[in-house]
This record gives C-alpha cells, sequence and structure tokens, in this order.
C-alpha cells in the first residue's frame, strides 16, 4: 500500500451494529435457557470424579477461597479481559510495525 492511498474504516453504524450483536450473542441464551445453570468444568468434573472414586482427596486446598460466585466469576472475566488486552495489544503492535515497514519500504 502507498502512503497516498486511503485505509477504509468502518463506518460507525456498522461498529454500532457489531456491539448489538455482540450483546445480543450473551444475552440470547439466558432467554432461551432460563432455568439454566451456567457453571464451570471444574465442578463438573469435581462431581465425575466423585462419581467414580468418591474416596479419592484433592492434592492441596486453595490457599484463598472467594466469598462467592460472584467474586469468583468477576475474577475470571477479569483474567479473560486483562489476556485478551495483552493479545490486542501485541497483535496492534505488530500491524503498526508491517504498517510502518510497508509505508516506509524499510524491511528487516
Amino acid at each position: 500500500m502507498t502512503p497516498t492511498q486511503n485505509v477504509s474504516k468502518p463506518s460507525g453504524m456498522i461498529t454500532l451494529l457489531l456491539i448489538v450483536a455482540v450483546i445480543a450473542l450473551a444475552i440470547i441464551p439466558l432467554f432461551i435457557h432460563p432455568e439454566s445453570e451456567f457453571g464451570g468444568a471444574d465442578g463438573q468434573a469435581e462431581e465425575v470424579i466423585a462419581e467414580i472414586n468418591p474416596d479419592v482427596e484433592p492434592w492441596f486446598e486453595p490457599f484463598w477461597e472467594p466469598p462467592g460466585g460472584e467474586t469468583e466469576s468477576l475474577l475470571f472475566a477479569l483474567q479473560a479481559a486483562i489476556g485478551a488486552g495483552v493479545v490486542g495489544y501485541y497483535l496492534g503492535l505488530k500491524r503498526g510495525e508491517r504498517r510502518n515497514n510497508d509505508r516506509y519500504g524499510r524491511r528487516r
């Protein structure tokens, strides 16, 4: 791409529609299955292991137990957001480097 070419940006309407679609994808399952319990794989694995061998003992205990399920969910969401931020930053950095190299003809 040459420096004189314009890079098209998505319009505000497309961005708004994408945001609405993401919110809908998060909310619609709650209405489709209102009685569902959205639990994690850890709890399901613990139940299966207890069914197979009720005498099994955990290898270790957690050093801190969150005060409630909401706190545990918050920490999990925070972990996911930080991971997404790191990946997004890295991808944006590499894309900027590539654009800069293409624009000014530098190659590594």
